[in-house]
């Protein structure tokens, strides 16, 4: 069922090669898009430097690829934009978003399933935050 959709987003019926709108492109539904999912999605980790680079990770979504976006290089201010920004991104592609670290956010595209939940330390439950874990690969 999801390739009849997708195959009436690409093609005509005289059989030309016809570009589709990005609107278009992401108004598959969520189970379609897995149903069709090929496999050659990319996982794309990035630390941006300023807020300016928010709109090369908008692309990188919108592309369908998986973005994990480590926020320590920016101030809390532009991160914050940064943040904003994706939201609005992933709200768009209808997409995810969820922080999974201090300043860690996972950024996935709808043909992307995320399954379990990152919990956040509240103190209560005694953790260790591991930044001195050296391994080796």
């Amino acid at each position: 069922m999801a390739m009849k959709k997708l195959k009436k987003f690409f093609s005509t019926d005289d059989d030309e090669d016809v570009k589709t709108s990005d609107d278009e492109y992401y108004q598959v539904s969520k189970e379609d898009a897995l149903e069709a999912f090929d496999g050659n999605g990319k996982m794309i980790l990035l630390e941006p430097r300023a807020y300016s680079e928010s709109q090369q990770i908008a692309d990188y979504l919108k592309a369908r690829n998986t973005v994990v976006v480590n926020m320590k290089r920016v101030t809390p201010d532009q991160a914050k934009r940064i943040v904003d920004f994706l939201s609005g991104t992933v709200y768009a592609i209808s997409g995810d978003l969820q922080k999974i670290g201090g300043g860690i956010f996972l950024c996935t595209p709808n043909n992307i399933n995320v399954e379990g939940k990152i919990t956040e330390d509240n103190g209560k439950e005694k953790t260790h935050d591991n930044n001195d874990l050296d391994i080796e690969w």
